[in-house]
């Protein structure tokens, strides 16, 4: 399950209208996405990828990430497989630790040793029956530990809310071989004041999740870049302006050594960005 090219990062495809998602997703498809990549916060998420497969003849599905605290892999490795079966290899687990306020929001104390906890879930996929190819998971890796991980026991690495210099640096330590798929978030617009705002609103609300912040602390971003969410920091971590503004970035994430880029559109008042993805089709597929 060889990735390239550029895909979606939707949270619509996943909590939106299914009937919706269904429709946006074969138009994607038939756009010639590379893949369709969805968020995790517990629940039926295999519902929804089941949704988006049969929608689908081309485009992976995956998942952006797989919460390990909220999945017991049993369960994880069952309906996997049971996809597999009905729609082929065109499944991809993207696993992730999450971050601690959200896991201990309801369950205080419940997120420890989050490496320990990925290798653990991933001796599990390995031992379920049947269990979870290699080849069929990524990792939500930003620092060196994890990425070490993902080159070690998966297909490779699916970085988020990172910049050009955070994917070299990621392919560094993967190595040749795996995957590396960062996600990239992006404003389509003409309005440059607006799209920073818009962008400045979603990159502080990720600000509040140490993992993103320390993230970007590794890359060189100052304590008054990240508690002032600076718009030196903003415009590094979100493409804001037209399609040849968005596929440069896209572009410079090739560059640095990501096989694969998905990209998340951001909306006013996050209305689902089809024609957005419409228009960004030519400048990033063609």
């Amino acid at each position: 399950m060889d990735l390239d090219g550029v895909g979606i990062w939707s949270s619509h495809l996943r909590f939106g209208d299914a009937a919706e998602a269904a429709q946006a997703a074969a138009e994607l498809d038939e756009l010639g996405y590379r893949a369709l990549w969805v968020p995790d916060v517990g629940g039926p998420v295999f519902e929804a990828l089941e949704n988006l497969l049969g929608a689908t003849r081309r485009a992976v599905v995956a998942t952006g990430i797989l919460n390990l605290w909220m999945h017991e892999p049993a369960e994880v490795a069952a309906s996997r497989a049971a996809l597999a079966e009905k729609f082929g290899e065109r499944l991809l687990l993207g696993i992730g630790v999450s971050h601690a306020p959200l896991v201990d929001q309801n369950e205080p104390g419940r997120y420890r040793a989050p490496l320990r906890a990925m290798s653990g879930f991933l001796d599990a996929l390995d031992t379920a029956d049947p269990p979870v190819p290699v080849a069929s998971r990524v990792l939500a890796a930003l620092g060196p530990k994890m990425l070490e991980l993902a080159r070690e026991r998966a297909r490779g690495a699916h970085p988020y809310l990172v910049t050009p210099e955070h994917t070299a640096t990621a392919r560094a330590a993967l190595g040749a071989g795996p995957l590396l798929l960062p996600e990239q978030t992006v404003v389509l617009t003409g309005d440059r004041a607006a799209g920073l705002e818009a962008a400045r609103t979603f990159v502080a609300g990720y600000l509040q999740l140490p993992n993103y912040a320390n993230s970007l602390r590794r890359l060189g971003f100052t304590e008054d870049d990240v508690t002032g969410v600076s718009d030196r920091l903003v415009d590094a971590v979100v493409a804001i302006g037209d399609e040849a503004a968005i596929a440069r970035r896209v572009a410079d994430h090739r560059a640095a050594g990501a096989d694969h880029v998905c990209v998340q559109v951001l909306t006013a008042g996050n209305a689902w960005p089809r024609a957005e993805w419409r228009r960004l089709a030519p400048a990033l597929l063609g």
